[in-house]
């Protein structure tokens, strides 16, 4: 095959879209985010970036939290719904029947129906052009005990989370690989229970 340049432009590979919640003055609101990510271990920070034209955008800025919660195959449809429809004149919470838990850390709800959130106080937002991220600390984690492993530790693996793909939707597929499985020896391998290896 040969090589194909084009110019710089926003395209990247596959990632996980967010329903990111905001809270004021008595209302939520929830938006689609497609771009968010780890930025720090230690502290654990984050980001969104958003459009100026959001309705949340505002809430947001002037709070300075926001939740962010990872979408299952389930919640696909929301996931659509909530990037394409505006809070500004449609209460998207009730219309996708998502329901609400309260925050721990932050004065905003997450969903209950998502298996993982995290709650996050903005410490930085820079301008970016067509958007601004939202730089954040993660102060708080929420997921359901049915996602934890024997050992306590946290398992998405049944979840059926989603990512997201030039504009498809896609649930994540089987596990192919852990971390450091290219280097790890056969016996270490066994006495973790993985398989040292690639898995077809």
């Amino acid at each position: 095959m040969s090589n194909v340049f084009w110019k710089g432009s926003a395209i990247f590979g596959p990632h996980s879209p967010a329903l990111v919640t905001c809270h004021e003055d008595g209302k939520t609101n929830v938006l689609t985010i497609g771009w968010t990510g780890i930025m720090s271990t230690h502290p654990p920070m984050t980001y969104i970036s958003v459009r100026p034209e959001r309705h949340s955008y505002g809430m947001i800025e002037r709070t300075g939290v926001f939740v962010i919660n990872f979408p299952t195959a389930q919640m696909v449809k929301a996931a659509d719904y909530c990037g394409v429809k505006s809070g500004k004149n449609t209460d998207k919470i009730e219309k996708m029947d998502l329901k609400l838990t309260e925050g721990s850390s932050v004065p905003v709800p997450s969903l209950e129906d998502s298996p993982l959130s995290l709650e996050c106080r903005v410490t930085q937002k820079i301008d970016m052009g067509t958007h601004s991220a939202f730089i954040a600390e993660i102060t708080a984690v929420r997921t359901d005990d049915g996602y934890l492993d024997g050992s306590g530790k946290l398992d998405l693996r049944k979840a059926g989370l989603i990512s997201y793909l030039h504009g498809e939707y896609f649930e994540q597929g089987k596990c192919i690989g852990s971390i450091g499985f290219s280097v790890m020896k056969k016996n270490t391998a066994k006495k973790l229970g993985k398989k040292p290896g690639i898995k077809k």
